[in-house]
């Protein structure tokens, strides 16, 4: 009769050590979501999430927030399944930033005012689509057609029936893909950068606007913002305080995208491929495209090294009543 308050104690620590395992299997699924968005140019949906920082207090992200009736929280899941090229078929006039889904109709407000990224006509852009984990797929870039109206719903017909570029299977490094492409020389004033990427690994499709401006032709106003890059370098030099940073991480694949950096030089210097600053008409708040460190994955640290304490904890236990 003796050893049965051991065998209770001990058969109590080995349930406890037992358990931990799927704590952490649960845990670790959580975040682990193939999601993904382009934060160089800022697109709208990151630029109007929590994560947006001065952007997300604009009037056009607070408009777009409360049309929605819920912030965009989750910016790096605007996705269809099984669209299968369809696009113009699956999304509707109208709704193409959204791209038809409820959860994301606030991003379909016509309005001017949206946070933006300077660019210059003709340059090399290097976009960053910042992304969990890696997939395989194709990315295709439209941008509005010339005379576009941004005071109207975008619409397929703004954009042409051909991307100006379509990249396939391009590495995720430090977090983000890198999407290299000569911007069309012949835009001038505020138009939507159009990023569809349709995976292969998944059944899903992504849809993303980013609104830019391109100098005003003629040696006119030049639009929002108020620096350009180099000639040919498509960029901003201008970053402003408060920037945004994606706080989205990933998982043991991939780290979080890597920070900003700006990287000044004289006219006609090529692009060096760094992240913009997204900005706006005057008296909107500006965002940026940088990254930190922070985000989903710390917790799931914390959760980890808990689960390990616990593990030990009981092992010990076990072995201490073992020996009596």
């Amino acid at each position: 009769m003796s050893r049965m308050p051991w065998i209770s104690s001990h058969r109590a620590a080995l349930a406890a050590a037992v358990a931990v395992p799927p704590l952490l299997t649960v845990w670790a699924a959580g975040p682990a979501q193939a999601h993904g968005a382009p934060t160089d140019p800022v697109s709208r949906v990151y630029a109007c999430s929590p994560e947006g920082g001065a952007a997300a207090r604009s009037a056009a992200c607070r408009a777009a927030v409360a049309a929605n009736g819920a912030p965009f929280t989750a910016w790096d899941n605007l996705r269809i399944a099984n669209v299968n090229g369809r696009d113009r078929q699956v999304v509707p006039d109208g709704g193409l930033c959204s791209g038809g889904l409820s959860a994301y109709r606030g991003l379909d407000l016509a309005r001017s005012d949206w946070p933006s990224t300077r660019l210059t006509p003709g340059a090399t852009l290097t976009m960053r689509y910042s992304s969990t984990i890696p997939h395989t797929g194709t990315f295709q870039l439209y941008l509005t057609k010339a005379g576009y109206d941004p005071s109207r719903p975008l619409t397929w017909s703004d954009l042409p029936d051909r991307p100006f570029a379509s990249v396939k299977d391009p590495a995720l490094t430090n977090g983000a893909y890198r999407i290299t492409a000569k911007l069309p020389s012949d835009r001038s004033g505020r138009h939507v950068l159009y990023t569809v990427w349709r995976n292969t690994s998944t059944p899903d499709t992504y849809y993303s606007c980013s609104d830019v401006v391109f100098p005003a032709a003629a040696g006119g106003g030049g639009g929002a913002g108020t620096a350009t890059g180099g000639a040919g370098s498509g960029r901003s030099t201008q970053r402003a305080p408060g920037s945004a940073k994606p706080t989205k991480k990933a998982t043991s694949s991939a780290s979080p995208p890597a920070s900003a950096t700006e990287a000044a030089g004289a006219a006609g210097k090529a692009a060096s491929g760094a992240p913009r600053a997204a900005e706006a008409p005057a008296g909107t708040p500006v965002a940026s495209t940088g990254t930190s460190g922070a985000g989903p994955s710390a917790p799931l640290v914390a959760g980890g090294a808990a689960a390990v304490l616990l593990l030990t904890g009981g092992a010990a236990l076990a072995l201490r009543l073992r020996r009596r």
